[in-house]
């Protein structure tokens, strides 16, 4: 076992050799270092605020940039790397994701390849942190597949031909300003538009025209009224939209399963679930479920909930938030055994640090590099 151990990590080393400028930033983070000591791994972690290219605009809030932590993970002189975004709904701060950081010893463990030992221990720490968790989590994939010498989604046993398009999500703003996005969204197949004020109808109306592509709808909970909610369901199915996600409050269970049960398009959990037991509560309610991984702690459950769903006939699509290209390349490797993508968090924002998952003619393309197929392309210290 340690003969074969020790010859993958060569050839995952020889796979990966050369010093990219991320790693450069975070050898810049050695003096300040959470758990360094002994031979085990070794956490790094750095706040860095994401700026958004556009002011962000939801049923509830607008935002122009997003708080978020990198962390890189390193053992035997290889190193992954992951990230926690903390949009403010979620609750975690970089504050938050600092003292749980530097609450845990993950150097007491000298093998990145007992993923689960490990996770369960990170999980264990401080309830909640599922940001913070997610991206110990991140880096540990990284780690141990270019200790492999493998992207994930080989691992998986995916298809990288059987990536979906992903959507570009539209904001909630002014008709000038919302046809100027659509314009810069003119390579994707689909586009994601927010919806949950007074001014849904506007939205589709200004982006219908400007295009036919087809639309998916997140109305982030803004929908209250279930008759209301399907009128206008059967109104945007005449608009193009494939799939309507988080139409009603999170609390509104009753009401929800009765309009997924009538709706004439699918119905998308998100802000009603979270973790892996949420899927099953999900069945019957909605029709599939978005996974994140800053809200279910990283790829290991959101792999979980995603052989759950599909086991229960549940669509899937894989989201994420405003995030590096770093996270959003370690959702993608699920992309494949899902029906849709919402893969943009790092196409909305203009200080992304590194370089992973691509679009193409709006189909996620896979990197076919070890861990999660990202490199550094700048320095940000």
């Amino acid at each position: 076992m340690n003969t074969r151990r020790n010859f993958i990590r060569t050839t995952g080393l020889t796979a990966i050799a050369g010093v990219t400028a991320i790693e450069t930033l975070f050898a810049a983070m050695k003096k300040k270092t959470a758990k360094t000591s002994g031979k085990g791994l070794i956490l790094r972690f750095v706040p860095y605020d994401l700026q958004l290219k556009h002011t962000f605009t939801i049923a509830n809030s607008s935002r122009t940039s997003t708080p978020d932590v990198l962390t890189s993970l390193e053992f035997e002189g290889v190193t992954g790397y992951g990230e926690a975004s903390m949009p403010p709904y979620l609750g975690e701060s970089v504050e938050t994701a600092t003292k749980f950081f530097s609450s845990l010893n993950l150097s007491q463990f000298n093998d990145p390849f007992q993923i689960d030992d490990i996770l369960t221990y990170v999980d264990s720490v401080m309830p909640g942190n599922c940001a913070a968790k997610a991206a110990v989590d991140i880096a540990l994939h990284d780690l141990v597949g270019k200790i492999m010498g493998q992207p994930w989604y080989k691992i998986w046993g995916f298809d990288p031909a059987d990536t979906p398009n992903t959507s570009f999500t539209i904001g909630i703003d002014t008709p000038e300003v919302v046809r100027q996005k659509v314009a810069e969204a003119t390579p994707y197949k689909i586009l994601k538009v927010k919806l949950g004020q007074k001014t849904d109808r506007e939205m589709i109306e200004t982006i219908r025209s400007s295009t036919n592509v087809p639309l998916c709808v997140d109305v982030n909970q803004g929908w209250t009224d279930k008759q209301m909610a399907l009128d206008m369901i059967y109104w945007l199915k005449e608009k193009g939209v494939v799939f309507v996600e988080q139409p009603m409050p999170k609390t509104a269970i009753d009401d929800m399963a009765w309009l997924t049960e009538h709706s004439p398009l699918p119905t998308i959990a998100d802000e009603s679930l979270q973790r892996l037991p949420d899927v099953m509560k999900a069945k019957g309610v909605y029709s599939g479920i978005n996974i994140k991984l800053m809200k279910c702690t990283g790829m290991r459950e959101a792999h979980q909930m995603l052989t759950l769903a599909k086991s229960l006939d549940m669509k899937v699509m894989i989201g994420c938030m405003t995030e590096t290209s770093c996270a959003v390349s370690a959702a993608a490797q699920l992309s494949p055994k899902c029906e849709w993508a919402d893969l943009d968090g790092n196409l909305l924002i203009s200080n992304d640090p590194y370089r992973g998952v691509q679009v193409l003619d709006g189909k996620v393309i896979l990197i076919d590099k070890p861990g999660i197929g990202i490199s550094g392309i700048k320095s940000i210290f």
